[in-house]
């Protein structure tokens, strides 16, 4: 009715009236346009607060479902009878330095005192945890225990701590003045722990496995040729970037030169049940971490061909001395470097074999 009376005005040409009329169509206009905004800023509010709280409801309930299973939990920290599926401990490997390593584990339901114990060596990333979390499902399915100790950095310092055993104090290049002794070395401190596992847990069994993956394949090659009398059943040493080989003309740490594998038995070391695992794309030359120069790269470019002359090698000293062979040599098909495919598919080649 106020419009109409206002054109009313404009009847009578009263040009006024018409600035009052434009202007309060303008104010009418300006109203709408703002209870439109206004509206529009309440339903982006209450949509994002809806959102938000439906995001923190799908991570509470992510969180639940991770904690009420066994591969994210510690379910102790100590190793006894009573320990159930996945856990940590702590292994003092010094006594008199007091030096202890953090130990992960998991321990199947209904294990007995014949249970299989299975060690697994981490890669380079040092990730004992994660390796652990890898294979709970297989312990579980093959019933075995896991242990996986974990080589810091701090403790067990590069490739010379680790995947070399601390056998020297400079690996790369090996002296009788820089030799560490024996109880020093990163190898012994496996049979201590398996010692250990058994009495801690009432198991009986033995002998141990070995999976062992990229660096700790090269940890556990190796530690089978320092340690010949370890209680050592099934190894698999998966995805090595690089070997000891058995050229007794080429120095440690390549060949067996300069140290104290130059006497080594060859019938003890190929009686063991090694096998050689290695993806079928593990073949790329600019990996990181792949060692080059131009003694390690007469070994192949790349960790496919590394495996294979490594393996090849061997059997040809086995033929040629007319000794019992007992390496086996395993390509997994489409697999790559992932440490995933590779222990799941070395637990099956223990279990299954």
């Amino acid at each position: 009715m106020y419009i109409e009376n206002e054109f009313y005005q404009l009847q009578k040409n009263d040009w006024y009236s018409l600035y009052m009329v434009i202007g309060i169509i303008n104010i009418q206009c300006f109203r709408f346009i703002l209870l439109k905004n206004v509206c529009q800023l309440v339903i982006n509010f209450i949509t994002s607060r809806l959102l938000s709280v439906l995001l923190t409801i799908v991570l509470f309930s992510s969180c639940d479902s991770i904690n009420d299973g066994p591969i994210n939990l510690n379910n102790y920290t100590e190793l006894n009878s009573q320990s159930e599926g996945a856990g940590m401990f702590s292994f003092t490997y010094d006594l008199i330095s007091e030096s202890y390593l953090n130990v992960y584990s998991h321990i199947p339901t209904n294990s007995s005192p014949s249970t299989p114990i299975v060690f697994v060596f981490h890669g380079n990333n040092r990730n004992a945890y994660d390796y652990r979390n890898s294979l709970v499902e297989k312990a579980d399915l093959y019933g075995f225990i896991l242990i996986v100790p974990e080589f810091t950095n701090s403790q067990f310092p590069g490739g010379d701590g680790y995947n070399l055993g601390n056998v020297f104090i400079d690996g790369d290049n090996p002296s009788l003045s820089t030799l560490n002794p024996e109880p020093e070395w990163t190898f012994s401190v496996i049979e201590p722990l398996f010692t250990y596992t058994k009495q801690q847990l009432n198991n009986q069994t033995a002998k141990y496995h070995i999976i062992g993956h990229s660096a700790g394949a090269q940890f556990a090659h190796r530690f089978l040729f320092f340690k010949p009398e370890a209680k050592v059943d099934k190894i698999v040493a998966s995805a090595a970037g690089w070997y000891t080989t058995l050229e007794l003309d080429i120095n440690f740490p390549y060949g067996l030169n300069s140290s104290p594998l130059e006497n080594m038995d060859y019938t003890q070391l190929f009686s063991n049940h090694l096998t050689v695992l290695i993806g079928s794309n593990d073949n790329d030359p600019n990996s990181s971490s792949l060692r080059h120069n131009s003694i390690v790269d007469l070994q192949g470019l790349n960790r496919l061909e590394r495996a294979s002359n490594f393996y090849t090698n061997a059997q040809s000293i086995a033929v040629n001395q007319e000794l019992n062979f007992e390496w086996n040599y395993v390509i997994n098909p489409n697999a790559d470097h992932n440490y995933l495919i590779a222990v799941s598919k070395a637990a099956d080649l223990i279990f299954n074999q």
